[in-house]
């Protein structure tokens, strides 16, 4: 590996706190950090060159949610609504997952996010049953060159058990370094609402070992307004808290989310599907509430940043058409930009994880986590008119041309780089033929095809079942 790498003659979009657009601008970076931007930059001897002419140079993006674990299961949730995936995860299947399936979907859920050009990604990791469970998780992100977030959970026990075991204690001893540059640490569990707060003890563990929490808020059905209340009146709402989902809340929940300073991971093509509730930030823009982006699961939906941007920006916009036209108005200007869009997937991502002040934007002295946009073989790269218009409406995975980890160059022209995708792929294969072996064939294919509900088709009064035109009624 070069000592240093300069990416030449791309658009840099910074997305620092003007959101520049630099064209024609070169990116040096030296050892972990960016050295130098701008035109024509002279580099030291032996630098790697790398031609980013007619290409976007942007940070790497930052998912802060997504439960990599379910990664071998891709796709097979398509058709389920919320209910379908608590039923099948909490319920019946989630608890057959072993160690060595969970390593096989973070493995393969680590690889797509570096391959799309997220650096940065949150493993939401609710199936950790077991220490081994965890191990297992964090085996697998490790033998990546991903930088990531731990978020420790278990759907199958309560949060004030889990956290209390001498297992956990024990696993956060061995694994876990506080001040990790590549690797982060979480707790990650819902607040019921129950007006005993079991969740209480959980919430204190993760105080005492200075970590955050990152919590399903918001969601139909299952965590409300209560939630946000009692962690508030407890003193357990703080900056480090990330809420979630967070669609379904009241005006007063997220006056509390503004006051003390938490943010809002939103999945716009989760919420949209299955059922958590509109997606909020609409709202959350009106809360004056910091926005980052996540995919969620692998399980239903696609496992990059571009649809979260572009379904967000949608989901957004007709909301403000929506509220517009009941009023009986019209909307004339977007209040939400793509260039907004574009920071919630990168800085607004290393805000809500507290590493603004080295990740997220492309500037001088940050890590050196870089994507490069290129695909000289595509008719849709070019023209680039408005570079963050292009980012959150027209680029995807396939685009994605050169990354970077740490200064380290993950991917490069189009392809991973030190990667073994035949062992990833002998592992997802292991867990499939387990999963499915233990379920049977019946449950298999009764989880991938729930019940389609009957449709009622409403009467229509202008069908005929005779009909005669004007002229012939006439005659």
């Amino acid at each position: 590996m070069s000592e240093s790498i300069v990416l030449r003659g791309g658009t840099v979009l910074t997305v620092d706190a003007s959101r520049s657009v630099l064209p024609g601008h070169d990116v040096l970076v030296t050892g972990d950090r960016i050295a130098a931007i701008g035109p024509r930059l002279a580099v030291p001897e032996g630098t790697e060159e790398i031609d980013a002419t007619g290409g976007i140079v942007m940070p790497g993006m930052i998912d802060t949610h997504r439960h990599m674990w379910q990664t071998t299961m891709r796709g097979y949730g398509a058709d389920w609504t919320l209910t379908q995936y608590f039923v099948w995860n909490y319920l019946e299947w989630g608890k057959i997952f072993r160690p060595e399936d969970v390593y096989a979907g973070n493995l393969l859920a680590a690889l797509e996010a570096l391959d799309a050009g997220v650096t940065t990604t949150v493993d939401w990791s609710h199936g950790l049953q077991t220490p081994q469970h965890g191990d297992a998780a964090l085996d697998a992100l490790q033998a990546t060159a991903g930088r990531f977030v731990l978020a420790y959970g278990n759907i199958q026990d309560s949060p004030a058990n889990w956290t209390a075991a001498p297992g956990f204690r024990d696993f956060v001893s061995r694994r876990i370094s506080p001040g990790d540059d590549m690797l982060g640490f979480q707790l990650a569990f819902d607040v019921t609402g129950d007006p005993e707060f079991p969740e209480r003890a959980a919430f204190e563990v993760a105080r005492e070992l200075g970590v955050g929490v990152t919590t399903h808020a918001g969601v139909w059905g299952a965590t409300n307004d209560d939630g946000i209340r009692l962690m508030h009146e407890h003193g357990f709402m703080t900056p480090q808290t990330v809420y979630v989902h967070a669609a379904t809340l009241s005006t007063d929940s997220y006056q509390r989310i503004a006051a003390t300073g938490g943010s809002a991971s939103v999945s716009t093509e989760s919420e949209q599907s299955a059922g958590q509730g509109y997606p909020p930030t609409w709202a959350l823009r009106a809360h004056g509430i910091p926005v980052s982006l996540s995919m969620d699961t692998s399980m239903w939906w696609s496992a990059d940043l571009f649809s979260a941007m572009r379904t967000t920006l949608g989901a957004d916009r007709s909301r403000e058409h929506l509220e517009a036209h009941g009023r009986g108005d019209t909307v004339t200007h977007s209040a939400l930009r793509a260039d907004q869009v574009v920071e919630w997937a990168t800085r607004g991502g290393a805000r809500a994880l507290g590493r603004e002040t080295d990740l997220g934007s492309v500037e001088t002295g940050k890590k050196a986590d870089l994507v490069l946009i290129k695909n000289d073989h595509s008719p849709v790269s070019f023209p680039v008119h408005h570079p963050y218009g292009h980012v959150a409406f027209q680029v995807q995975r396939g685009d994605v041309h050169t990354v970077l980890v740490n200064g380290r160059v993950v991917k490069r022209e189009g392809r991973l780089v030190d990667v073994d995708l035949a062992a990833a792929r002998a592992a997802v294969e292991s867990t499939v033929e387990h999963l499915r072996s233990t379920m049977g064939e019946q449950a298999w294919e009764q989880g991938m095809n729930p019940e389609i509900p009957q449709a009622e088709i409403l009467d229509n009064p202008y069908t005929y079942t005779e009909y005669r035109s004007a002229a012939t009624h006439s005659a």
